[in-house]
């Protein structure tokens, strides 16, 4: 069930940026008096073609059975369809290419602007209608935070205080800062509070290029006791007779006082047989005796909330659109500094570069509607930002040859723009696979 959620919020969320993305190129073109020949959701290739088509007017709309993107089909437009019979002809008036410059550009600008605009303003509705909830890190005083191996092999200790990273301060806890600041500011100190003094814990250099291995859910979190959530059937910990409620307080005699002190003996004992001090929601107190995987895990749910006292910032209408325009923005910020770290080599490619299935793992199980419209805000800012790379076969290709006849007045030959755009197409195709690949990797 959670497999089904994750994959509907995924084409739902991928059916409203592809839908909007091709209007951004429609309408401008109908406005132009330039002809469309199709607008798709979806692929509609071979075998399948499409699975839901209806011609209105001179347009055909339908439903591709290939959910790897959409298109709209200009004519007399160099495209992925290689339609070249089309290009062999004299250019017709509601052709493409038979328009000034000036407007074939606004109409491969459109896609990316309408995403632009529409990460914002999801970013802006998140704000108003659910607001910023975070833990301040005061509340986190007296036992501080847990750690990721990572940041313990980089000098952390379990139950530090973050105060600053860098010469800025620490005052939510927040994975996402902590990540962004090291990896695009290149940071490499922090100050905490440890024993009630204060210290810097330095990083080593390739701890950047480490960052992005660890889950954001997992790099750092407030430090919390080892309450059950849920256990999940057919797994140790439910055989055991441990359920939803339940607090495990030691492991073989030794005292388990926080989560992240479990999980460092449950590594001690993977595969081996343990006794689990446990105690009921009720405090009943008992000992329970099962076998930890291979993994070191027990097969359980953490709960991970309500030890805290959570803050929310609110915003009025007014307020969230130019949060959002500034969320939307600095989104946008870090993604062009982080594609500009990979290039100099100072981000690992291979450890950032994801497909559906690393887009897949944004979306919560659950269905959480807040969650679902941040990813998909977040999806469209990326969208836009990858469409304009300035790769033939992409809006921003096309934008640069256009940009050229612009300025110098010469326009890019038909043959030319059609050898571009399949190799572009090719490096496309073949960026994909990789990423995939990546994915399928990760998983295994």
């Amino acid at each position: 069930m959670d497999t089904l959620s994750i994959v509907c919020q995924f084409l739902l969320s991928l059916s409203i940026l592809i839908v909007l993305h091709e209007m951004g190129h429609f309408a401008p073109a109908k406005w132009f008096k330039t002809r469309v020949e199709k607008f798709y959701l979806f692929f509609d290739a071979p075998p399948f073609n499409s699975l839901l088509s209806r011609k209105i007017g001179e347009t055909e709309y339908g439903i591709g059975w290939l959910p790897l993107g959409g298109y709209v089909k200009i004519s007399g437009m160099v495209d992925e369809s290689m339609d070249k019979e089309q290009m062999k002809g004299p250019a017709q008036p509601w052709e493409f290419r038979s328009k000034p410059a000036w407007q074939r550009l606004i109409i491969m600008i459109g896609g990316v602007t309408v995403n632009f605009l529409l990460g914002m303003f999801l970013f802006a509705m998140v704000l108003w209608g659910w607001g910023k909830q975070y833990i301040p890190t005061a509340e986190l005083r007296k036992d501080g935070m847990a750690f990721d191996s990572l940041l313990l092999q980089n000098g952390f200790q379990q139950g530090d205080l973050i105060l600053k990273v860098g010469d800025k301060p620490f005052d939510r806890v927040d994975p996402n800062d902590f990540r962004k600041t090291v990896m695009l500011d290149n940071v490499r100190q922090a100050t905490v509070v440890r024993a009630g003094q204060e210290q810097v814990v330095t990083f080593s250099d390739d701890f950047a290029k480490k960052l992005p291995k660890v889950l954001k859910n997992e790099l750092l979190s407030a430090r919390v006791p080892f309450v059950v959530d849920t256990a999940l059937a057919g797994k140790p910990a439910a055989e055991a007779g441990i359920k939803g409620g339940d607090r495990i307080v030691s492991l073989n005699d030794q005292p388990v006082v926080f989560f992240d002190q479990f999980k460092a003996l449950a590594n001690q004992f993977k595969s081996q047989e343990v006794a689990l001090g446990v105690v009921s929601a009720t405090g009943d107190t008992s000992t329970k005796t099962l076998t930890i995987t291979e993994f070191g895990t027990i097969g359980v749910g953490a709960k991970l909330d309500g030890f805290f006292k959570k803050e929310v910032q609110t915003y009025s209408l007014g307020q969230a659109f130019p949060a959002g325009v500034e969320m939307g923005w600095n989104f946008l910020s870090d993604q062009m500094r982080a594609f500009g770290q990979m290039f100099k080599g100072n981000l690992s490619v291979k450890d950032n570069l994801g497909s559906v299935i690393s887009i897949g793992k944004l979306f919560d199980p659950a269905w959480d509607w807040r969650i679902f419209w941040s990813v998909t805000a977040s999806l469209s800012i990326i969208l836009a930002f990858m469409n304009l790379l300035p790769i033939p076969a992409l809006d921003g290709g096309y934008v640069l040859f256009l940009i050229w006849e612009v300025i110098t007045g010469r326009k890019v030959s038909d043959q030319f723009m059609e050898r571009a755009v399949t190799v572009g197409f090719f490096l496309l195709i073949g960026l994909m696979i990789f990423a995939l690949g990546l994915d399928v990797w990760r998983l295994f």
